[in-house]
C-alpha cells in the first residue's frame, strides 16, 4: 500500500470516527434546566430571546419553562415540589415573599456563589443593583442573626401618580400657564378627586376622580408617605397600629366617604376591564397611583392618551420640611416591587442554575430582551416602552438605546426612573404574607366602617395583634420539643397494631362461619379489598396523621414539634374572630339557603311530575345546570351578579325595572357585605336541578290512593300537600337537610373561585364570604401552619358530627316512614 493510500485511509477513518462522535453527541440527551414562574406568550418575545441566547451559550442545555402560577402568589405547587424532592432548578419569585421562604430553608443561600463562582462578563455585583431591590432579596434570620442573599433581583418597578391631562384641563385644574397641574399633597389630591368625579342620574358614576386603592398603592404607600412603618427595626414587633399608619388609613377612609362610600365605589370599580377598555384610558378614572409597567400598556392600547406622571402626593407637612431632604425628589415616596430568581432547596443543577440567573439578570440579557421585544412591537405597528431592571447598569443600557421617542412616554419613564433610587419596599420578614393579608383586612374593615363599626385605629389594632401573635409564636415554637424519629416509629407501630387487630378480628369472625357462608364472606372481602386498601392508605391514614398533627406545630419542611392543645386554645381563644366569622357566614347560608334550596327543588319536581307532553325535555333543561362545572358556574354568576349595572346582567335588569320605577339602587351583590351571601345563595339555587331528581323519585313513590282518600275527605290541594306530600317526603327532607348542612360547612370551591384565589385574607367584603374550609386552606397552604389547619379540620369535624347527630336524634319526631306505626 502506498503512502498516499495509507494517508487517505487514515483520513477516511478519522472522518468516520469524527462523524460517529458527532452523531453520538447529538444522540446524547441534553441537560434540562427546569425554570418555574416564567410564561411564554405573544408579549414575551424578549424573554424567549434571552432563553434562546442562554441555550446557544450552553449547547448541551435545554431550558424547560413552566408557569403553573408557581412562585409569586401561588406557593402550593412549589412547596409540594420541594417536599416531594422534585423542585425546579430556578424559580422566579416575588421579592416580598423571600423572607417567608428563607425562614423555612426552602431556598438555597447564594452567598457561596457570589463569593466563589461570580466572575466573567455576567458577574453579579451588589453595587450594580438598586439598593431597595437588593435589600428586599436579602434576609436576616432573626434567630441566628445571619444575613444571606436568597435571590437575585431581576425586574422592578415603582409607583407614581398617573393623571389624564385632558380631564384636568376640562375641570380647570391648571397652573398659571394653563397646563394640567397634578396634586402634590393629600389635601390637593382630595380636592381634585372630588372635583373630577361625575355622577349619573341613576346614582352611579360616569367618572371618578381618584380611588385610593385602585392601581397599585395599598396602605403600604400611604403609610410610608406619612413616615410610617410596619415592623420595628429588629423585626420582632408589629407597628401596624402606629399613629402614622392610623393617620394614613384615616385619609383613605375620608377619601372613600367623600366619593360616596366604599360600597358605591367598589360597585363602580367591579365593572372595570383591562387592555383597550382600561378605565384610565377610557376616561372613567381621572388619576391613579400605579406602577411603571402601566406605561407599556398605555403605549399599546391608548397611544394618543394625553397623560402625565408625577410623584404620588404626600402629606403637606412632609413637603414643608424642606431642610430635611437633600434632593427635591426625596420629599416624595415611591414603592418598589418586582421579581427575583432563586434556587429552591434540592435543585439538581445548582451551578447551571446559578449561570442561568447570572445571565438573566445581566445588562447583556436585558439588551437582548429589549431588542427582540422592540422588533415584535414594530411588526405589530405599535410603540415599545422598555421595562425597568433591578440592575442599574441594565436599566441604563436599555434606556440609553431604547428610550421611547414619544415625548409623553419618555417623560413618563424619566419620572419613574428618577424616583426609583429612593423607593421603599415591603419588610423582609417571615410573616410577610400574614402582614400583607392583615393590612388588607384592616383597610377593608375601616373603609366599611358603616357595616363593621370599626375606626381605622380599631381595625389596625386588631390586625396588628394577629401579626404580633405570629411573631411571638415563631420564638415560642423553637422552645417546643421536637418529635424525634423513635416517637414517629412508635406511633406507626401502634397504628399498625390496631390495624392488625382489626384484620384479626374480621378473620376470627369469618372463621367461625359455616363453610358456605365463610366462602361467600371471603369472596366479598376479596372483591372489597381494593377499596379497603384505598380507604386505609389514602383516607384513614391521612385522617390519623391529621389528628396527630393537630397537637403539633408543623410547617412541612421542618420536623414537627409537640404543641399539645396550643392549636386548639389559640383557635378557640385568640383567633376565635375568624372561626366565629366563618361559622356565622355558614349559619346565614344554612338558615336561608338550605330551606330555599329544598323548596326550589321540590317546587321544580312537582311541576315536572305533571303528565304533559315534552316533559322529558323540560326535565333535561332543569337538570343541565347541575352538571356545569363549579368553576364555570361560579364565573358565570360572577358576571351575572357583577355590582356594576353596565356589566352585571342582573343589576342591569334591576336598574331598568326597580331602579327606574321605584328608584331602588342595585344591590351590588359580591361587592357589598350585606349582599355577598345572598348572591352565593342565589347562585346555589341555580343548581337545584340536581336535587330535583331525588324529589321527583320521592313524588312518584307516593301511593296515589292516599290522594284519592284525601279527595274523598274534601281536602283541597294545599291540605293534600301538607298532610300527604310533606309527610311522605319527610325522609327526603331529612336527607337534604343533613347533606345541605354538611355541604354548607364544607363550602370552598365557589368562594375560592369568586375570590380569584387571591392570597389576600379578606374573602368577600369584610370577610363576608370567609368559610371554615377557606380559613383552613389559607393556614395550611399560604402560611403552612399544618398543625393549626389540622386543628381547624377536627373542630369542623366535631361540629358536623354534633349537628348531624342532633338532626338524626330529632328525626323520629317529624320524619315518617311508610309502614311505620306512630
Amino acid at each position: 500500500m502506498t503512502t498516499r493510500k495509507l494517508a487517505a485511509l487514515i483520513a477516511a477513518l478519522g472522518t468516520f470516527l469524527g462523524l460517529n462522535g458527532c452523531a453520538a453527541r447529538r444522540l446524547q440527551p441534553k441537560t434540562t434546566l427546569v425554570v418555574w414562574g416564567l410564561e411564554f406568550g405573544d408579549e414575551t418575545k424578549g424573554l424567549e430571546a434571552e432563553i434562546d441566547a442562554f441555550e446557544k451559550m450552553h449547547p448541551g442545555v435545554a431550558v424547560s419553562v413552566l408557569s403553573m402560577g408557581a412562585g409569586s402568589m401561588n406557593p402550593q405547587k412549589l412547596m409540594t415540589a420541594i417536599v416531594g424532592g422534585t423542585p425546579p432548578d430556578v424559580i422566579r419569585q416575588d421579592r416580598f415573599t423571600i423572607g417567608d421562604w428563607a425562614i423555612r430553608d426552602a431556598f438555597t443561600p447564594l452567598d457561596g456563589f457570589l463569593a466563589h463562582e461570580n466572575s466573567g462578563p455576567f458577574a453579579v455585583r451588589p453595587a450594580d443593583y438598586y439598593a431597595p431591590c437588593w435589600r428586599e432579596a436579602t434576609f436576616t434570620n432573626p434567630f441566628t442573626h445571619q444575613s444571606s442573599v436568597y435571590a437575585i433581583p431581576t425586574s422592578t418597578d415603582d409607583r407614581a401618580l398617573l393623571f389624564n391631562k385632558t380631564l384636568f384641563r376640562q375641570a380647570g385644574i391648571v397652573d398659571s400657564r394653563g397646563h394640567a397641574r397634578p396634586p402634590q399633597t393629600w389635601d390637593e389630591l382630595y380636592a381634585d378627586a372630588v372635583k373630577l368625579t361625575q355622577f349619573n342620574g341613576n346614582g352611579g358614576y360616569t367618572r371618578i376622580g381618584f380611588i385610593p386603592n385602585y392601581g397599585n398603592a395599598w396602605l403600604y404607600l400611604y403609610s410610608w408617605e406619612n413616615d410610617g412603618s410596619f415592623l420595628s427595626p429588629d423585626g420582632r414587633t408589629c407597628t401596624l397600629a402606629s399613629p402614622a399608619n392610623v393617620g394614613a388609613l384615616q385619609y383613605m377612609v375620608k377619601m372613600y366617604d367623600a366619593l360616596g362610600g366604599v360600597d358605591r365605589v367598589s360597585a363602580f370599580q367591579s365593572g372595570f376591564q383591562e387592555n383597550e377598555l382600561d378605565p384610565f384610558l377610557t376616561g372613567q378614572v381621572a388619576m391613579k397611583v400605579d406602577d411603571s409597567g402601566v406605561a407599556e400598556s398605555i403605549a399599546r392600547y391608548g397611544p394618543d392618551l394625553d397623560f402625565g406622571v408625577a410623584p404620588a402626593p404626600v402629606p403637606a407637612a412632609r413637603l414643608a420640611l424642606t431642610g430635611r431632604f437633600k434632593h427635591d425628589t426625596d420629599r416624595f415616596v415611591t414603592w418598589s416591587g418586582g421579581y427575583s430568581f432563586a434556587i429552591p432547596r434540592g435543585a439538581r443543577h445548582l451551578r447551571l442554575a446559578w449561570q442561568f440567573i447570572q445571565w438573566m439578570c445581566s445588562p447583556q440579557a436585558a439588551l437582548v430582551d429589549a431588542r427582540a421585544q422592540q422588533a415584535y412591537n414594530r411588526s405589530k405597528q405599535r410603540a415599545f416602552v422598555p421595562g425597568m431592571s433591578a440592575n442599574r447598569l441594565a436599566t441604563a443600557a436599555v434606556f440609553a438605546k431604547y428610550m421611547p421617542a414619544n415625548p409623553r412616554f419618555r417623560a413618563a419613564m424619566e419620572g419613574f426612573l428618577k424616583l426609583l433610587p429612593h423607593a421603599r419596599f415591603r419588610p423582609v420578614t417571615f410573616v410577610g404574607q400574614r402582614l400583607w393579608d392583615e393590612q388588607v383586612r384592616a383597610f377593608d374593615n375601616a373603609t366599611h366602617h358603616r357595616t363593621t363599626g370599626m375606626t381605622p385605629r380599631a381595625a389596625l389594632t386588631r390586625s396588628a395583634a394577629v401579626v404580633q401573635r405570629e411573631l411571638d409564636a415563631a420564638w415560642s415554637v423553637r422552645r417546643l420539643p421536637r418529635i424525634h424519629r423513635p416517637v414517629i416509629v412508635a406511633f406507626w407501630v401502634l397504628c399498625g397494631a390496631i390495624l392488625l387487630y382489626c384484620i384479626a378480628s374480621v378473620w376470627v369472625r369469618v372463621a367461625r362461619l359455616r363453610r358456605l357462608a365463610r366462602a361467600e364472606a371471603i369472596a366479598g372481602y376479596l372483591f372489597a379489598a381494593p377499596w379497603l386498601v384505598g380507604l386505609v392508605g389514602l383516607t384513614l391514614g391521612p385522617i390519623v396523621v391529621s389528628l396527630a398533627l393537630s397537637f403539633c406545630s408543623y410547617d412541612v419542611l421542618h420536623p414537627a414539634r409537640w404543641a399539645g392543645l396550643q392549636n386548639y386554645t389559640q383557635l378557640l381563644g385568640q383567633d376565635r374572630y375568624y372561626l366565629l366569622t366563618s361559622l356565622n357566614n355558614v349559619l346565614y347560608i344554612a338558615a336561608i339557603g338550605i330551606p330555599l334550596g329544598i323548596a326550589t327543588g321540590l317546587a321544580v319536581a312537582m311541576l315536572l311530575n305533571a303528565k304533559v307532553s315534552g316533559m322529558s325535555f323540560y326535565r333535561t333543561c332543569f337538570y343541565l345546570p347541575s352538571i356545569v362545572p363549579v368553576v364555570a358556574s361560579a364565573l358565570l354568576w360572577w358576571w351575572l351578579l357583577n355590582g356594576d349595572p353596565n356589566r352585571g346582567l342582573v343589576d342591569a335588569a334591576w336598574q331598568l325595572t326597580l331602579g327606574h320605577w321605584f328608584g331602588l339602587k342595585p344591590p351590588g351583590w359580591f361587592n357589598v357585605p350585606e349582599w355577598a351571601k345572598p348572591g352565593l345563595i342565589l347562585q346555589g339555587l341555580w343548581g337545584a336541578g340536581s336535587g330535583m331528581i331525588l324529589w321527583l323519585a320521592g313524588l312518584q313513590g307516593i301511593p296515589q290512593h292516599l290522594y284519592e282518600v284525601a279527595s274523598l275527605d274534601g281536602a283541597n290541594w294545599w291540605r293534600k300537600f301538607v298532610h300527604v306530600t310533606v309527610p311522605m317526603l319527610s325522609p327526603y327532607i331529612l336527607f337534604n337537610l343533613v347533606m345541605g348542612t354538611i355541604g354548607a360547612l364544607q363550602e370552598f370551591d365557589r368562594v375560592y373561585v369568586l375570590s380569584g384565589g387571591d392570597p389576600s385574607s379578606s374573602v368577600g367584603p369584610v370577610d363576608s364570604l370567609l368559610m371554615p374550609v377557606i380559613y383552613l386552606f389559607k393556614n395550611a397552604f399560604q402560611y403552612f401552619k399544618m398543625g393549626y389547619a389540622s386543628a381547624i379540620a377536627w373542630i369542623l369535624f366535631v361540629i358536623i358530627l354534633v349537628l348531624t347527630l342532633i338532626q338524626l336524634k330529632l328525626a323520629p319526631l317529624w320524619v315518617y316512614y311508610e309502614g311505620e306505626k306512630k
